[in-house]
């Protein structure tokens, strides 16, 4: 009998999903629907490692949450729940503190990067959430997980983490996860800086395409986009040194699903701000869609809750029996 192929992927409630969220995730979990078994996680549990505002933090998972949806994810073919509501997450991630090893979490570049110099003031919560990362993935023993580069280091410890545990046990309960990750413009940079991956923290929103954004936002955030004066090269080996012409040309190929190469030799020659118009027509053609029904969505607030609940519950039922053998392997008594 094959194994269900089975995909787990986080998203944090961190509210105004932007353009890079979309490309560089969101779309691609749309598509692996049609493959895998999947489940999309609004990890709170993980958004609480850093300081919140309770409503803001409500607020944004059920933005999150309305952004999955209105960008095809199917709530009834796949699973969409947050994290909070499913408490085995939390309760193997206490297992799976007592077999990862201080050494490999001292090793996560991640909270070097995000502890920064106050590291002795970080949460503990930071320091170990690759360890309920890994929790989240095996506690549906899913066997692919879609990753940006930036995330292939917490894989990597939860298949050790899997293999210690099954090592220490005697057993061969967990999978080894392996990585899903995507090709052209998983990576969308900085509107303003093409060094710089796009991202919601900025503080310039004209950095970034927000998925709430309107029509004639995107279009002004694309013309005001940076470039460099030269026009636009026969084939994508000449981006090399131009960071923010590269960028805008991955934008266009990502949302045309078609290869940077083709996006070169389509406009050969081509000066930027020709070029800008025909993307800005191809952003909003590809976006409008999405951003109307989010805001249809967020209208309606207790259908995304009924939504949530459902998905939890389905979590929940295939959660909950394989934490209960968990349970059994390391020899908590049920009485």
């Amino acid at each position: 009998m094959t194994a269900t192929k089975r995909i787990f992927s986080g998203v944090q409630p961190t509210g105004n999903l932007h353009l890079g969220n979309y490309l560089g995730a969101i779309r691609n979990w749309v598509r692996l629907q049609e493959e895998y078994e999947c489940l999309y996680c609004v990890v709170d549990l993980h958004a609480i490692t850093q300081p919140q505002d309770p409503a803001a933090l409500r607020a944004s998972t059920r933005e999150v949450t309305a952004s999955l949806i209105a960008s095809g994810i199917d709530p009834k073919g796949s699973i969409i729940f947050n994290q909070s509501q499913v408490s085995a997450h939390a309760e193997l991630a206490w297992i799976f503190n007592c077999v990862a090893k201080i050494g490999w979490l001292n090793r996560m570049t991640q909270f070097k990067d995000k502890a920064g110099k106050n590291r002795e003031k970080a949460s503990a919560g930071l320091y170990i959430y690759p360890v309920l990362m890994a929790a989240d993935i095996l506690a549906y023993k899913a066997t692919h997980v879609p990753v940006g580069e930036d995330q292939k280091q917490h894989l990597e410890l939860t298949r050790d983490i899997a293999a210690s545990f099954n090592d220490a046990y005697g057993v061969e309960f967990f999978p080894l996860t392996e990585p899903l990750i995507f090709g052209e413009a998983t990576s969308v940079m900085n509107l303003r800086d093409g060094t710089k991956k796009m991202s919601k923290s900025d503080e310039s929103d004209y950095t970034r395409i927000n998925l709430t954004d309107d029509a004639d936002l995107i279009a002004q955030k694309i013309r005001k986009a940076r470039t460099d004066p030269l026009p636009l090269p026969g084939s994508a080996r000449e981006l090399t040194e131009r960071p923010e012409a590269n960028n805008l040309i991955g934008i266009y190929a990502a949302l045309a699903d078609i290869t940077r190469d083709a996006v070169c030799q389509q406009f050969d020659g081509a000066q930027f701000s020709g070029f800008k118009n025909d993307l800005a027509d191809l952003a909003i053609a590809k976006l409008s869609p999405i951003t109307a029904e989010m805001r249809r969505l967020l209208n309606d607030p207790a259908h995304i809750d009924a939504v949530l609940r459902d998905g939890a519950t389905r979590a929940d039922a295939m959660a909950a029996p394989i934490l209960r053998e968990v349970q059994d392997i390391v020899g908590f008594l049920h009485p």
